[in-house]
Parts: structure tokens; C-alpha cells; sequence
């Protein structure tokens, strides 16, 4: 084992301001410019929510608190560990940040992705941008890579955590009134022929979350869907559906995200509420895990234990 380790966290990225929106629209479509259009609709989102992505900033905070976290313990006088930020769809991209890892001389890694549930369409995407910037460097970096950690338990003592807070928040007479919604990004319907375990994996984290809260009535809905041929149900379709059926109050749970970002804070805070409102329902959202200490234990426990090639609550894969 090297005596430099480096930890690569990778998330999705976004913009810092309207400027960035229509760049980083154009990295997602692969260089595709976006049409007028659908970047005017993006960056009214953006606008919408305060001109900028949080993601950026909240990600770099969690690798901060995770690098101070890890060397915590350690006797020695310089850091075992040093924790990087590498971005699938802005800077630093994943490319960029492999490329500084290896100037540093780490030679052995963790990377984890910052998406806990596993698909082809997703994380394997993450590891494959990070194995390929490697390789255009040399190899020099042995990294191990946390493919799944959907069930890992201090992620789920998290989001039940915020869980509690959520339903809390409801006047005490309705709260056993309370529909639950669990809800995650979606993905192309073909997915499920290819065998892709997205779907489980996010029905057994809802299932963990529910049974350490007390929960056996929820709901799994899917966002942000870019197609007609997408996962669902879809948010809005499940709330239209319990305003049908006579129910008034919600607590949507954003188990497929670990941080505020667009999805969260437009498509659920803004989209979401508003046809609550319109159909006379209460609808609450539980607090994202952002830099919550658990999440914090959680990817710390997760880093040391993947050193030691123990798959304990997720899994790995190498180079």
C-alpha cells in the first residue's frame, strides 16, 4: 500500500451560474448543443432556485469532512489520506481530477461515487470515466471502486433520521394520516429487459428506511424522467393518485440523492408542491443528507473498510 491514498468522490456536477448552464447542457448532450428552447427552460430552473447549482459546493464540503474525519485517528504527523472531487458533467471533471491524483503520487484509491444505488446508466458510467483517466495517465493508481452502498447502515439510519424530522414537522393530528413517498431519478424502461438492478437497489434501501422508521405504507415514484419510456410511476402521477383516493398529506423522501441540486430543490420543492397545492394536499420534503455526520461516518467506513477489500454493507470493484 502506497503512502499516499487518495479518495476519489464523484458526483454529478452543475452549473455555478446562469453563464455555465448552457456549457454544461452541452457536456450532458455529448457535446450536442441543447435547442433554445430547452436551454431557456433550464436556466429559468437554475434562476429559479437561486442562479446556480449547490452541488458543487456541498460535494466539496463532504470531501473536506471526510478527509478530516479519516486522519482523525491517525498517530502519524502528515494525513493518510487526502479526498478529491472529480464532477461526471463540470469541473473538475473526473478526467481532471484523476490526471492531479496522480501529480500528487497516490497510488492507491477509493473512488466512490456519490449515488448510492448501481446502474449501467449511472455509477458504471462514473468508474468507467475514472478507469479511462487512468489509463491515459499510465495506470499508476490502484483504484478499488464502491460500485453499490444502497443498504449501507449508517446510510440508512440517515435518511430514517431525516425521515422522523420530516414527518414531525405535521400537525400532530394528521400525522397518522401521512402518505410516504419515496422517490429517485428515473431511467429508460429498457433497463428492466437488460436486467439492470437500479430498481432493486432502490427498493431495498426504501424498504431498510421504512422498517427502521416503523413504515409499512409507501410509495416508490421516480422524477425527472426525459422520455415517455421511463421508469415511473412519475412523482406528480402518485400525487394525483392519493389526492383521488382522499389523502391530504405527504412526506416525499429523495432516497435516490444525497445532496440539495436541481432535481430536489425544483422538481419536488417547486413542480411537486405546486400541484400539491392545486389539488388541496400538505406536502413536506424530508432534508437531504447534505454534510449530515452520518453520511459522513458512512462514506468514511465505507473508505476503510474498502482498503482492506472487505465488502461490508456495499460492493467493490478494481481496476
Amino acid at each position: 500500500m502506497g503512502e499516499k491514498v487518495g479518495v476519489l468522490l464523484m458526483a454529478y456536477g452543475g452549473p455555478n451560474s446562469l453563464d455555465e448552464v448552457e456549457p454544461y447542457y452541452t457536456h450532458i448532450l455529448r457535446g450536442r448543443k441543447p435547442s433554445s428552447e430547452a436551454l431557456q427552460d433550464l436556466v429559468e430552473r437554475y434562476r429559479s432556485i437561486g442562479g446556480k447549482s449547490p452541488l458543487n459546493e456541498i460535494t466539496f464540503a463532504q470531501a473536506k469532512l471526510l478527509q478530516e474525519l479519516l486522519n482523525a485517528s491517525l498517530t502519524h504527523h502528515e494525513p493518510r489520506f487526502t479526498v478529491y472531487v472529480g464532477m461526471k458533467h463540470w469541473h473538475p471533471y473526473i478526467a481532471e481530477t484523476v490526471k492531479r491524483m496522480a501529480g500528487d503520487g497516490v497510488t492507491e484509491a477509493i473512488g466512490i461515487i456519490m449515488a448510492p444505488h448501481y446502474s449501467r446508466y449511472s455509477v458504471a458510467e462514473y468508474i468507467g470515466y475514472a478507469k479511462k483517466a487512468n489509463e491515459e495517465v499510465g495506470n499508476p493508481i490502484r483504484f478499488r471502486f464502491v460500485v453499490s452502498w444502497a443498504t449501507h447502515p449508517l446510510l440508512i439510519q440517515c435518511f430514517a433520521n431525516k425521515v422522523r424530522q420530516g414527518w414531525a414537522q405535521f400537525a400532530p393530528e394528521v400525522q397518522d394520516k401521512v402518505k410516504f413517498v419515496f422517490t429517485a431519478h428515473s431511467l429508460p424502461m429498457r433497463i428492466w429487459d437488460e436486467g439492470d438492478p437500479y430498481p432493486d437497489e432502490l427498493r431495498r434501501t426504501c424498504e431498510a428506511v421504512a422498517y427502521e422508521v416503523g413504515i409499512d405504507d409507501w410509495t416508490l415514484a421516480y422524477q425527472s424522467a426525459s422520455g415517455e419510456n421511463w421508469l415511473g410511476p412519475d412523482i406528480l402521477e402518485v400525487l394525483d393518485e392519493l389526492a383521488q383516493n382522499g389523502h391530504r398529506h405527504v412526506l416525499v423522501i429523495p432516497v435516490g440523492f444525497l445532496c440539495d441540486h436541481l432535481e430536489v430543490l425544483y422538481d419536488i420543492d417547486i413542480e411537486a408542491k405546486r400541484r400539491a397545492e392545486e389539488l388541496g394536499m400538505e406536502l413536506r420534503r424530508t432534508e437531504m443528507p447534505n454534510t449530515d455526520p452520518l453520511l459522513i461516518a458512512a462514506l468514511a467506513d465505507i473508505t476503510t473498510r474498502a482498503l482492506q477489500g472487505i465488502e461490508d454493507g456495499f460492493k467493490l470493484e478494481g481496476n
